[in-house]
């Protein structure tokens, strides 16, 4: 059974994606490649805009998801904030010219430059993420800019999603717990350039379920009542993202009703504050994975096919290097033939082909498959060019975007050149 995202389809027995052969793609650029859906990437941000935009519900894309310079100019196009966390996602945000009022720098462990950058305006505000950073940001030297601070709480809901993605509960690095709120407002009444404007909580990823999102909200609220309650004023609550994607062929295991979650996280903190007479603050959501998701896919070159009693493997050009999200945790992706292939499916592992046992899944793929054919792992949008890194000396695959004229480069292949660019000759 295939699942493909929106924009796939199989035309003359080719896969196309957003109306572009993946066979010529692949021919052009090379394999891997990561391709990337325009189209499907507008109509992501449409749906959040018609859930969000009835109840006053600001949008941040979260560019840990995927951030390149031609990516980001098109979110900022499109309307969004753009949540960064590192000095490099805010190089590439300066770079596709977002306004510094439309960043928010996020991190658990930002380093002095990081902090540095929000004190010297070049973000709009800074997501604190503990009572260390805190410390570290009040007793730096005062610019009389200042700077606004939104405190990451951990507010205890545990969704139902893998440990490796879970962001919040007692298992989790995340946030600042409710016995450490009381030393959070003593640092910020010692540095009053550093203004208090919200509160921010994530829960996690591939969520599913919409009450989550809502206790999230709840539990928000509750803390928004005892800074006030302290003297503090606050006017925003960020209430995360991990809005669930569908990645394989049963979707009933796999959906989440965006409207409910947006709707019931919205009426959660409006019935809150209501109860505990808080005026409603204005609430934000930071997706990542849920725009860009299911707007990539990885086109591979199958190399080699090694058949044993028990299993068959399948060993692709790409590897844990570009998408190491299966190895980590299991991630799943759902992989068909770029060529419609007659004469029935098996069961197969797929692998890449570094010197780990990088397994991708095991998977339906055609009987008659051979080296030489072209592979697509659908919903590799997020967390995989993001993630990838230049083990065993890999080079980073190219990112071509399609579905807005013709195709278009959004990064280039890496070349041996650019991987030897930090050696230093001994």
């Amino acid at each position: 059974m295939s699942f493909f995202p929106p924009g796939h389809s199989y035309d003359d027995g080719v896969l196309h994606i957003s109306g572009e052969r993946a066979d010529q793609l692949a021919e052009t650029y090379g394999t891997p490649l990561l391709v990337l859906d325009l189209r499907e990437i507008d109509a992501s941000v449409a749906r959040l805009r018609a859930a969000c935009e009835p109840h006053g519900v600001r949008i941040s894309y979260a560019g840990k998801a995927l951030l390149v310079t031609a990516l980001a100019r098109r979110i900022d196009r499109l309307g969004l904030a753009l949540d960064v966390s590192s000095l490099g996602e805010l190089a590439t945000a300066e770079r596709a010219g977002v306004p510094p009022e439309r960043v928010t720098m996020h991190g658990a462990g930002k380093d002095a430059a990081e902090l540095q950058a929000a004190l010297d305006g070049r973000v709009g505000r800074i997501i604190v993420d503990g009572i260390d950073e805190l410390g570290r940001l009040a007793r730096m030297p005062a610019s009389k800019r200042g700077a606004d601070i939104i405190l990451r709480l951990n507010t205890g809901i545990e969704a139902h999603t893998h440990d490796f993605v879970r962001t919040a509960g007692d298992d989790s690095k995340f946030g600042i717990a409710p016995h450490e709120e009381a030393e959070a407002l003593r640092l910020l009444a010692s540095a009053p350039t550093l203004r208090l404007r919200g509160l921010h909580a994530h829960i996690g990823s591939q969520i599913y379920e919409a009450a989550p999102f809502a206790a999230n909200a709840q539990q928000l609220v509750a803390a928004m009542q005892r800074f006030t309650d302290a003297g503090a004023a606050i006017d925003t609550l960020i209430l995360g993202g991990g809005f669930g994607i569908a990645t394989h062929p049963n979707p009933t295991d796999e959906t989440l009703d965006l409207q409910a979650a947006i709707a019931g996280m919205v009426a959660s903190a409006r019935e809150a504050t209501s109860t505990l007479g808080l005026p409603m603050p204005s609430l934000e959501i930071e997706p990542g994975r849920y725009i860009v998701g299911n707007a990539g896919t990885s086109l591979y070159r199958v190399m080699a096919i090694k058949r044993y009693d028990r299993r068959t493997f399948v060993i692709v050009d790409g590897s844990m290097a570009d998408n190491p999200r299966p190895a980590l945790y299991g991630a799943k992706h759902h992989v068909v033939p770029v060529h419609e292939t007659p004469g029935g499916v098996h069961e197969v592992t797929l692998c890449g082909r570094s010197c780990e046992n990088d397994e991708l899944g095991d998977m339906l793929l055609p009987l008659r498959l051979k080296a030489g054919d072209l592979l697509a792992m659908c919903s590799a949008g997020a967390y995989t060019y993001s993630m990838a890194s230049n083990y065993n000396r890999f080079l980073r695959p190219p990112i071509v975007a399609v579905g807005d004229g013709p195709p278009q480069l959004y990064a280039r292949r890496e070349t041996i050149d650019d991987l030897l660019r930090c050696d230093v000759d001994a």
